[in-house]
């Protein structure tokens, strides 16, 4: 048996090497988008391969047209730029069809590549005012420099996926005692006497695309399950699940305002899930998204009982609400330095602010932050008399303050309403390692 299975990996890798995958882009069939065409031999995850790929890139995707059926896979996306214009950038452009072709030559899951220039830590366990500060302090004085986090927080709970360096050698810390220390000594920190799940501290083993990893660890630990019906009908949505018996698929629509990622977030969750998505649409006016996906287990079955249907309308909301963030949004420009991170945060919690969301990047010599915050009780931050005497603390920093709305859309045509810092040249360094297909030393 295990060796049919071998011969059969190997006859499908075969497969989509005969069948590289075609892009064309058009930028003359439609007035307010451009058109990118994908046709390749289908494999399971492509799809949110390449979703990935486009939101990476900040492009926005306002409609798309989604078949695999037959071994074959033929969608078709309708895109702009963050600020809601064709994308005519001839090395965009280029980027996105080398990228496509290389996920395809070396298929793996969507964002993984092996460690090498640093360590990979998860985090999960009960939110708390100044989680992330303790976190951050504790990491500083082990003598571990933060180069990228990412954390969210759901109903409560947090996820953080970290990259560190050894202070000493700026590379992966490859001490086991001094890893056993670190892992131990997080874990001490995140754990609760009050915590129901509990906390876990993991050292990841690849590093995988940081959006997509706090999806799975969110799902796995089942954050859905203390879903609030109110939280969805706050973003005036709605969620059915069908089967379409005559077809032989399940039918799944969302309706629900629309935002950036929206269309990653669901696809995180239905593949998570292992779901096969088969043929879909995707539709948005500005305001709204729709989407409807015909979807089978990846063992070819449809949702046949009322639990497992209610379950992925569970987990979808899930999904669209653990990137919803109703709080202020402060960006942070600095040089980098050990302990940046462990003094940012220290002065965020000194003045009560809650750290909800961040992304810590560092770009060469500089550091690149966004913070979501909110105040100890859960509320709007009082910017004009907190934010001033945060920016006091920091000094030297460029913090800028930006009203956080709960989506965030983005009207094709007009201005985006999303700040976002522009890393130029080096975007497109980060979506090949965000994809795995180089490793930081390239």
């Amino acid at each position: 048996m295990e060796l049919r299975h071998c011969e059969f990996d190997e006859y499908q890798k075969f497969v989509w090497r005969m069948n590289p995958p075609r892009v064309v882009v058009d930028n003359s069939s439609c007035e307010k988008f451009t058109l990118f065409k994908v046709d390749s031999s289908n494999r399971h995850g492509i799809l949110l391969e390449v979703v990935q790929l486009l939101t990476d890139l900040d492009l926005d995707i306002h409609k798309a047209y989604i078949s695999s059926d037959g071994g074959w896979f033929m969608d078709v996306f309708h895109v702009t730029d963050a600020l809601g214009n064709k994308v005519t950038n001839e090395e965009t452009i280029s980027f996105i069809e080398k990228s496509i072709g290389m996920s395809h030559r070396y298929p793996k899951n969507a964002g993984v590549e092996s460690v090498a220039n640093h360590t990979v830590i998860e985090l999960m366990g009960t939110d708390r005012l100044g989680l992330m500060s303790e976190i951050s302090i504790l990491l500083a004085t082990m003598n571990c420099n933060v180069v990228a986090a990412e954390l969210w927080t759901h109903n409560m709970r947090v996820a953080c996926v970290i990259h560190i360096t050894d202070e000493l050698t700026n590379g992966p810390i490859e001490s086991p005692e001094k890893l056993n220390t670190i892992k131990g000594s997080l874990y001490s920190v995140l754990k609760s006497d009050k915590d129901p799940k509990g906390a876990r501290t993991d050292f990841g083993m690849s590093v995988t695309h940081s959006e997509r990893r706090l999806h799975q660890m969110m799902f796995a630990d089942r954050d859905y399950e203390e879903f609030s019906d109110d939280q969805m009908w706050d973003l005036d949505g709605k969620i059915r699940v069908e089967n379409c018996i005559e077809k032989g698929y399940s039918v799944v629509n969302i309706e629900s305002q629309n935002r950036p990622k929206f269309l990653f977030d669901t696809l995180c969750t239905l593949t998570d899930m292992e779901y096969v998505v088969f043929h879909g649409t995707v539709d948005t006016d500005g305001q709204k998204a729709y989407q409807e996906y015909y979807i089978r287990h990846v063992d070819g079955r449809t949702l046949d009982s009322e639990a497992e249907r209610q379950k992925v309308i569970l987990c979808l909301k899930a999904a669209i609400n653990r990137r919803v963030t109703e709080g202020l949004r402060l960006e942070l420009c600095s040089d980098d330095r050990v302990g940046l991170l462990s003094d940012v945060t220290r002065i965020f919690r000194e003045h009560g602010l809650s750290v909800i969301r961040a992304d810590v990047n560092t770009r060469g010599d500089k550091a690149f932050n966004v913070f979501y915050v909110r105040d100890a009780s859960g509320n709007q931050v009082d910017h004009l008399k907190v934010i001033e005497a945060v920016r006091q603390e920091i000094r030297q920093a460029v913090l800028q303050v930006k009203e956080a709305s709960s989506l965030c859309t983005s009207p094709v045509g007009g201005s985006s309403t999303r700040a976002r810092f522009s890393f130029g040249s080096l975007r497109p360094f980060q979506v090949l390692y965000n994809l795995g297909l180089i490793r930081p030393s390239q």
